[in-house]
Formats: C-alpha cells, structure tokens, sequence
C-alpha cells in the first residue's frame, strides 16, 4: 500500500510531476472533490504530496487498518482513466462492491476525519496516479482552505446519498433491472460520450457489477448478454459502453 512520501514538496509549490495530465487547470469529473475546489485549492492539494503511478489491482487501503492519510485518484494519461472499487467483507464471508471512486476522488477521508479504522477496503480498477496524504498534512490543508471543508462536507453527503438511491432503486426489481439502472446510474456520474455510445466511465467486470447490485455472476452475464443482443450495450474488457441510452431508460423505468 502507498505511504505518505518524507519528501514531500513544500505547501503550495508544484514540481514538474504535477504538470502531467489530470493537473490542477484540467477538468474533473463532475461531484468529484477536487471539481468542487476553486484552482488554487486545488494546486495547493496536487502540491502536498508527489504522486505515484500505480498498476491496476493495487490494494490503496485494507479494511480494518488504522486511517492514517487520505489518498487522490489522478489519470495516467488523457485516454486511461483512474479507477478504483471500494469492497467490504460481509458477516456472511462474502465481498460486497460498495462504491466506484475516479479521477479526482478522495479516497479515505470519512476514517480520518472521524478517526476510526477503515471500514472498507480500495484497489485500482486501472492504472492510477495516487497521491498519499498524511492525515496531519490533510487537515492543516483544510484549515488554511476553507471551501475545502464545505467540499469534503459535499462529497460525504453526496456518497450518503448515492448509497440511500442505490438500496431504493435495487430493493425490489429483478436483475435486469437492476443490471440496467446500474449502467445508467454509473454513465450518469461518471460517464462521457464515445463514438460508439455513453462509456460508463469506470472500469467494471461483470462479476464486480454483480456484486454492487447483489446479484450472481452468471445472472448478470446473461442480462449483459440480453442489452448487447438489443444493441444496448457494447462490451470490452471491464467496459460497458451504453449505444441506446433512450430504450435502455426504458426498459429499466417503464417496464416495472
């Protein structure tokens, strides 16, 4: 796992590292919480620690450890995008898919700044430029920026949310639904448009989509199967790629 770096940069310089695509004039993702800092701010964070690139599969965070620093997802490159699966095991022995995070998240945060240990465990989906930041280091950036409070406050309450909608809108719905709403809710927050459709923007196998909506590995197979039949959905490696966003819709709201 990535520790926070002894070196790290003096607060609000910037080395040539971060200068690399994803750097603080780029944009981000929409409701992630580097987009909601105004650019100084977010110089500032880019400036606390250097990144590391890393591969995908790179466990950022282990359940049950103690919370020592928060960590930042950058991209690679302009065309790789940075992904990471936030899983937990159950009372029952399984894992659970619990959230995506991408380019620009926080990952970590909540267990710092409440100061317990971490509830669930983090691993890239994708290559990853990490930033890992310690939690002293963390909050003397809060204190010296404000809006950052009012962004962390946002981005809580917005993941809070995400988790209330997801448990309303998969409560009561066969797997076909469920797999359909999960696409369209994943393109709608963190998507962007192709030449071939809406990409949904993170990378996702089938078996790990079956798990964020409580459904078994082949059923969700089959379903995939079913949308990219009706030319819905195309599919790559750990890619879904929505074609008919439209008929999609309705098939997951109006057929229920």
């Amino acid at each position: 796992m990535l520790r926070p770096q002894a070196s790290s940069p003096p607060h609000g310089t910037r080395t040539a590292a971060h200068q690399a695509p994803g750097s603080s004039s780029e944009p981000w993702p929409t409701g992630t919480f580097i987009a909601r800092l105004p650019p100084p701010a977010r110089a500032d964070l880019l400036s606390l620690s250097t990144p590391n690139r890393v591969p995908d599969k790179t466990v950022l965070i282990r359940q049950g450890e103690p919370s020592e620093s928060i960590y930042l997802l950058r991209p690679v490159s302009r065309h790789v995008i940075a992904c990471a699966k936030i899983t937990a095991l159950l009372e029952s022995g399984h894992e659970g898919l619990l959230g995506i995070r991408v380019s620009g998240d926080l990952i970590g945060e909540l267990g710092v700044v409440r100061g317990v240990r971490r509830s669930a465990t983090v691993t890239t989906c994708a290559p990853a430029l990490v930033h890992a930041i310690g939690q002293s280091t963390f909050f003397r950036f809060l204190t010296e920026h404000p809006d950052a409070w009012s962004a962390v406050s946002a981005t809580i309450a917005d993941r809070l949310d995400w988790s209330n909608r997801w448990r309303l809108e998969f409560a009561a719905h066969d797997v076909l639904t469920r797999v359909a709403r999960a696409l369209l809710m994943l393109a709608e927050r963190h998507g962007y448009p192709t030449a071939d459709g809406q990409d949904l923007g993170v990378s996702i196998s089938q078996e790990e989509l079956g798990r964020l909506i409580g459904a078994h590995r082949d059923a969700v197979v089959k379903c995939i199967a079913l949308l990219r039949s009706r030319r819905l959905v195309k599919t790559g490696y750990r890619r879904i790629i929505i074609t008919n966003p439209d008929n999609l819709r309705r098939l997951a709201f109006e057929t229920v």
